[in-house]
């Protein structure tokens, strides 16, 4: 008998109080970090703006290009499937690219060590921008194991 999946409530963010922008006010809260949204806004009010001058377009463009260029179209997905586990692709949906695009461009902000966060964040967000960087690699890796496991597709629709 199958289950009965209930689909959780969706939560509306508001936009951001600068730029009025929902993609901002996502950044800031996935930035924030013990509940500390005013130090959160201002880190990443900073590297936006050094990344605006640096690239010369606007703050907005810049995280919105940078996002778009990271988010991954396909990912694997574990399936047990008659007592084996298979390394399944699947597309990627929607507002999961956009939480992957930020986790991966933040956490290779975060992994370099040796200049503040904002810097790394604002060097990160360039490097996404042209399409190269740590979190470019992430999202190139992610296809490459779909690419890789593509034998397993079938098994998704289960």
């Amino acid at each position: 008998m199958p289950r009965k999946v209930t689909k959780s409530l969706k939560r509306t963010i508001k936009p951001d109080r600068v730029y009025k922008n929902v993609l901002i006010s996502k950044t800031i809260n996935k930035v924030m970090q013990d509940g500390k949204k005013q130090t959160a806004e201002r880190l990443v009010y900073s590297a936006l703006e050094a990344a605006a001058v640096k690239a010369k377009v606007d703050p907005v463009e810049v995280l919105d290009t940078a996002v778009k260029n990271v988010s991954p179209n396909v990912m694997v997905k574990s399936k047990r499937i008659g007592g084996a586990n298979y390394q399944v692709p699947m597309e990627v949906r929607g507002d999961r690219k956009i939480h992957y695009a930020l986790i991966w461009i933040l956490d290779s902000a975060r992994s370099k060590s040796g200049q503040s966060f904002d810097k790394s964040l604002a060097n990160e967000l360039l490097n996404a921008f042209n399409n190269e960087g740590e979190a470019m690699k992430k999202k190139q890796d992610a296809h490459q194991m779909a690419e890789a496991n593509k034998a397993f597709a079938h098994f998704a629709r289960y």
